[in-house]
């Protein structure tokens, strides 16, 4: 495997960062998650964006140009010769002193990684998954701004391990106020009587990229949708349930906390979504050969 380390590609087993980079210690440093398919990189131009957002956030100071970034991401995957994978871009703070002083670090790093992925085992997109409610909430905006795609992840993790324990491969986290925000690593989407429901931004939500190909979509299927607090009750009642993401795409929800939703099955809105989408993603995005 090929991997694009500040400036070269080079094989993964050359491709070292050093133990004193501020990502390692203190997980600071933002990334992306990206798909291609068929040979193209599906919706390159927003997840660069949001990159270059989430470091100027945390106030990372980019040495590349968005449209370095892109052709530097086109060179990984076509490197490693894939037509469909998974690509993980990762910007750290840079080698510094020990200590948490980010002035510390005078250069920040990057690493570009294409290869494949399956986050959930196939049957459950054909059949859906049963999720359930962890405890740990969702930072509060004051404490960690959920727009950030921070490496430090903790947080996520430990919704994961619940999850896990309760024998379920995803978890809704809820905010400090109990509304629903989203789930460890993917957005949330409910149908109730005809209408999409997704949570707002404010609520906690990452303003995930797939989630607004979602939104779009649903526009063009005519299918009325709107951003609102959600509640678990809003979920238990729910007609039909999806999850979206980047690695995830659009998976079914037929189970949270061990309630049905609808009638246990995939349901036809959702179908509908996810038909548009997997279309979607097949004949759009930039060519990286």
């Amino acid at each position: 495997m090929n991997i694009w380390l500040d400036g070269n590609l080079v094989d993964e087993s050359e491709a070292r960062i050093s133990v004193f980079d501020h990502g390692l210690l203190y997980g600071d440093g933002v990334f992306e998650g990206i798909r291609f398919y068929n040979g193209r990189i599906f919706k390159l131009e927003e997840h660069i964006r949001r990159l270059f957002d989430s470091a100027k956030a945390i106030v990372i100071d980019m040495p590349w140009t968005h449209e370095e970034v892109c052709r530097f991401t086109c060179e990984t995957v076509a490197a490693n010769g894939l037509t469909d994978g998974y690509i993980r871009l990762v910007v750290t703070r840079g080698k510094g002193s020990l200590g948490l002083n980010p002035f510390q670090c005078p250069v920040p790093s990057m690493f570009i990684i294409a290869d494949t992925i399956q986050l959930y085992p196939e049957e459950h997109y054909l059949k859906g998954l049963s999720i359930v409610t962890c405890g740990t909430r969702r930072p509060p905006p004051a404490a960690l701004m959920p727009q950030v795609k921070s490496l430090n992840y903790l947080n996520n993790i430990m919704a994961k391990v619940e999850a896990i324990q309760a024998g379920a491969l995803e978890a809704v986290m809820l905010n400090e106020q109990g509304y629903v925000a989203e789930c460890t690593g993917d957005n949330l989407f409910i149908l109730k009587n005809g209408t999409l429901h997704t949570p707002l931004i404010n609520d906690g939500a990452l303003d995930g990229i797939t989630r607004a190909t979602i939104i779009e979509l649903a526009a063009t299927l005519g299918i009325p949708l709107v951003e609102k607090s959600l509640t678990r009750y809003d979920i238990y009642t729910a007609d039909e349930c999806f999850l979206t993401g980047t690695a995830a795409e659009v998976i079914p929800v037929v189970a949270y906390d061990r309630r049905v939703i609808g009638d246990g099955t995939p349901g036809p809105v959702t179908r509908r979504v996810l038909e548009a989408y997997k279309d979607l993603v097949n004949r759009t995005g930039t060519p990286f050969r």
